[in-house]
């Protein structure tokens, strides 16, 4: 299908262009971050004068057009203002993600080739050393970087330059001859590239995507064109900027120019929103998750009248999603009454913890639970749930905030086509399809016809409004011994929506039955026990007690009573250890790298099967 009134790029060739448009109202507030303990706000004119200062810094130290520099850094105002700065030196960004392993940092320096690269600081993270401890443990193996810009801290070799030093030569450079920063915005080309996001790598080596500035053109005028955002709004941004999503936020911002609050980490969310009350969250499905099953497991919990109540309310929400999820109409007049007597409280208290001024979220990156997306519109939130790839510059299809579709990922973006593939694959054409794979043409070739349409991997299909669905994904769809199709992808997410579990991973290709790999999470676990009487020390004694798996075998009854036989769950194993980035197996956008566990635990997943079963 096309969209119609297929969107103009003209407006805008490149988001440093957008930059200055924001900054013709200098003293418009811009974003806020916190310093000194204390929230700051920081104003267009301000951000235009340190990128083009940066920028000048950057051409000082010999980066030249088309060179790669490399941010290593977590999310901040400075992260945006260096990247703006690389494109204004008319060089190219290459993010790399702040959870990265010195070898995955490594990796992409040397893969890339950059010249030079950021990095912020040096605490350590409880899994971690440093990032510049990481950075420099690698450095003798990328010969290609010639200097490391130190966000704070002194630099310690001849290779090393501090960014207030850097910021002082461009500084200087610029004033000297101010008009070159214009110029060189407008040399700017659509089809040049301006960034090089390495994928997160769910199967093998991560692959470098080529987005050029029209990709980002036309992503930041595309998300403004749905009127999801406005300028008057107050986004908090936490989310990675190594990772497409966040780099869409970043073009909506330059675009709209509403006021972009950064978190001081995902760790200190929850206070920086009540501190800082912003109106929209782009979030992960992650985050939503544990909303929902925070508000579960402590309604659930709670004793008395209030806790009857709520156990009631919720068990007239699960009848709701039934009837949902089956096209039946719901029966509403006992869920008004739980909307007036629970439902209600629930929004309010969340209210409280979001600050009190939000009115919408943004979710993508993975699927949502539908499940956990009609809890959050019956609280009265409207929750956008978009799709894309970093293939296609994050943001393809968008639900718009007054036309929502629960469990699809709306309309593709004026400008943007849509197509099913004979095999039921995604296929998407328009100005956001990247450029290819850097110095990978055998894999570009595999996923971007010649005609410029590319191949998502997902499976889905797109109703008579022109909504897309998604299925799943087509490399992760399970056909078992028996010939059956299974998504496992539908299955986790299920299991997911339940407070006790944190991780799941179905198993099954080509074997006789389902099993599953699950891990808990923590708080729900240890308030399950201590109900019980039973006392555990570490997390791995915890998901040793039978008591736990019993309380696991029990979720599972539930999401297999409502499925057909052949994609039940036979067995599964809890595993002593929950899945994370620093030890492999999710990604930094929180998503499961199947491939991964499924080597890392295959001793693990062979006992789960009978023995004439395993190996197949």
């Amino acid at each position: 299908m096309r969209a119609e009134n297929r969107l103009a790029t003209s407006e805008a060739r490149n988001l440093v262009e957008l930059l200055l448009q924001r900054a013709q109202s200098p003293t418009k507030v811009a974003a806020s971050w916190k310093t000194g303990g204390r929230w700051e706000d920081v104003t267009w004119g301000r951000i235009l004068e340190d990128v083009q200062a940066l920028s000048a810094g950057l051409l000082a130290q010999g980066v030249k057009p088309g060179d790669r520099v490399a941010i290593f850094a977590d999310t901040s105002l400075q992260w945006v203002v260096t990247d703006l700065a690389i494109s204004a030196a008319q060089a190219i960004t290459v993010p790399i993600y702040a959870s990265n392993t010195p070898d995955e940092a490594r990796y992409i320096l040397h893969h890339s080739e950059a010249s030079l690269v950021f990095v912020d600081h040096d605490e350590q993270t409880p899994r971690q050393a440093g990032r510049a401890t990481r950075l420099r443990q690698k450095l003798a193996e990328c010969p290609g970087v010639r200097k490391v810009v130190l966000f704070e801290g002194a630099s310690t070799s001849d290779t090393e330059l501090t960014l207030a030093r850097l910021m002082e030569q461009g500084r200087e450079a610029h004033t000297a001859r101010p008009e070159s920063f214009d110029e060189r915005a407008r040399e700017m080309k659509p089809e040049d590239v301006c960034c090089i996001i390495y994928t997160s790598g769910t199967t093998g080596d991560p692959k470098g995507v080529l987005l050029t500035h029209g990709n980002w053109a036309y992503e930041a005028l595309g998300v403004k064109g749905v009127g999801a955002m406005a300028p008057t709004d107050s986004v908090l941004m936490f989310l990675p900027l190594a990772h497409s999503f966040g780099q869409v936020v970043k073009a909506a911002w330059l675009a709209m120019g509403f006021r972009m609050v950064f978190a001081e980490s995902a760790d200190k969310l929850l206070s920086n929103l009540v501190e800082t009350r912003p109106t929209i969250l782009p979030a992960v499905p992650r985050v939503f998750e544990k909303v929902y099953n925070g508000v579960v497991a402590n309604g659930s919990a709670a004793h008395g009248v209030k806790g009857r109540l709520f156990r009631w309310a919720f068990s007239l929400f699960e009848e709701y999603v039934e009837a949902k999820t089956q096209g039946r109409e719901p029966a509403l007049v006992g869920l008004a009454l739980a909307r007036k007597l629970v439902f209600s409280k629930v929004r309010a208290s969340l209210d409280e913890k979001l600050g009190g001024n939000m009115r919408l979220f943004v979710s993508g990156g993975a699927p949502l639970s539908r499940k956990i997306a009609w809890f959050f519109d019956l609280l009265g939130y409207k929750v956008l749930e978009g799709y894309g790839l970093t293939e296609t510059s994050a943001a393809s299809c968008v639900n718009p905030p007054e036309r929502i579709k629960i469990g699809t990922v709306g309309p593709p973006l004026p400008g943007t086509e849509v197509k099913i593939a004979p095999d039921g694959e995604i296929l998407l054409h328009g100005p956001g399809v990247m450029k290819g794979y850097y110095k990978n043409p055998e894999a570009t070739a595999e996923v971007l016809e010649a005609n410029g349409w590319f191949h998502t991997g997902d499976i889905g299909e797109v109703d008579v409004d022109g909504y897309v669905t998604i299925t799943d994904r087509k490399k992760d769809l399970i056909v078992t011994s028996g010939g059956k199709n299974v998504s496992p992808q539908n299955l986790e997410n299920t299991l997911k929506t339940f407070p006790l579990i944190s991780q799941a991973v179905v198993h099954g290709d080509k074997r006789k039955y389902l099993v599953a790999l699950v891990t808990v999470a923590e708080e729900p676990a240890r308030k399950l026990l201590a109900d019980k009487g039973v006392q555990a020390g570490s997390y791995a004694e915890l998901c040793r007690q039978p008591v736990l798996r019993a309380a696991v075998q029990e979720v599972l009854d539930k999401v297999n009573a409502e499925l057909p036989s052949y994609s039940t769950l036979k067995r599964f194993a809890v595993m002593e250890e929950d899945f994370s980035q620093e030890t492999g197996e999710l990604t930094p956008s929180l998503k499961v790298k199947r491939k991964h566990v499924s080597q890392k635990f295959k001793a693990v997943l062979d006992g789960l099967y009978d023995k004439d079963d395993r190996g197949l």
